[in-house]
C-alpha cells in the first residue's frame, strides 16, 4: 500500500486568503496546505479519500492518471468541491467513477451538483456511480475497508481503516465502539485543527489523547489550520511517533 497526502489543510487551506500571520506568510513549503485528501494505491487499484476543491491541482502535482474510486467522508464542500474535475478520469477510463459514501453524503452531493443528475444529453458532465457505505465492512476489489463513524459536532462522518492504516478526518467525538475499530492499527491519520479547542474538530491535545489511547506505531496529523503553528516548530514539540503530515508526503505500508 502506497499513501500520498494530497492535502493536509482545513476548509480554508493554508495560507488563508488575506491573512498575514507567520504561518500564512511562511516560506516553508510544508506550511502550504491544500484541502485535506489522500491517495491510496494498492497494486493496480487507485483511490482517494475525498475530493476537495484542490482536486485538479493535486492530481496534476502527483501525475495521477487514473482513479478507480473515491471514498467520501461527508458532504462538506472542502471534501466534495472537486467532483466536477473527475471528468478527465471519465474520459481516460471510459466509465463513471465509483463514489463510496453514506446516504446523507450522496444527498449532499446530489444537491451541490444538481446539474450532473438532470436528464440531459450533454456529454461533458462528470459521471459518477454511487455505492452506498454503511457502518460495516466492505471490499473494493480485494481491498477490505472498515468504516469508522465519528462525529463532526452533530454530523456523522466516515473514517476508513484499510488493514493497518486508519484515516479519520473532521472528528470531534468518537464512541468507545468506534475507537475499538481503530485499535491495533499501525498507522493512524487524524485531524488536529489547531492548538485551542474547537466545537467540531479535534485540537492537537485531543488528537494526541487518541493516539496515546490506541497506540499506533506512527500518527500523522492532518486537517490543520494556520492556527496549528509552523511545521518546523510543531515537528520539534510533538511526541515521538507523531508527525504533522504535509502536502506531497508519501510512505509505503
Amino acid at each position: 500500500m502506497e499513501i500520498t497526502f494530497l492535502g493536509t489543510g482545513t476548509s480554508g487551506g493554508v495560507p488563508l486568503i488575506g491573512c498575514q500571520c507567520e504561518v500564512c506568510k511562511s516560506s516553508d513549503t510544508r506550511d502550504k496546505r491544500l484541502r485535506t485528501s489522500v491517495l491510496i494505491r494498492v497494486n493496480k487499484l487507485a483511490l482517494t479519500i475525498d475530493c476537495g476543491p484542490d482536486f485538479r491541482q493535486q492530481m496534476l502535482r502527483e501525475d495521477v492518471r487514473h482513479i478507480d474510486a473515491i471514498l467520501m467522508t461527508h458532504q462538506h464542500k472542502d471534501h466534495t468541491g472537486g467532483l466536477d474535475d473527475i471528468r478527465s478520469f471519465n474520459f481516460i477510463n471510459k466509465k463513471a467513477v465509483d463514489i463510496y459514501c453514506d446516504e446523507a453524503t450522496e444527498a449532499g452531493i446530489r444537491e451541490q451538483y444538481s446539474y450532473v443528475f438532470k436528464d440531459t444529453e450533454y456529454p461533458y458532465m462528470p459521471r459518477v456511480n454511487f455505492i452506498r457505505v454503511e457502518n460495516k465492512p466492505f471490499t473494493i476489489d480485494d481491498l477490505e475497508v472498515q468504516p469508522i463513524e465519528v462525529m463532526h459536532a452533530t454530523m456523522p462522518v466516515k473514517g476508513y481503516r484499510f488493514g493497518h492504516f486508519t484515516y479519520i478526518t473532521d472528528a470531534k467525538t468518537i464512541t468507545e465502539e468506534e475507537r475499538n475499530k481503530i485499535r491495533g492499527t499501525k498507522i493512524l491519520v487524524i485531524n488536529a485543527l489547531r492548538q485551542d479547542a474547537h466545537y467540531s474538530h479535534f485540537n492537537i491535545d485531543e488528537a494526541l489523547q487518541l493516539a496515546e489511547e490506541v497506540k499506533p506505531q506512527t500518527t500523522y496529523l492532518i486537517h490543520m489550520s494556520h492556527q496549528f503553528g509552523l511545521h518546523a516548530e510543531m515537528e520539534k514539540k510533538l511526541p515521538a511517533g507523531v508527525i504533522p503530515a504535509y502536502d506531497g508526503l508519501k510512505f509505503s505500508l
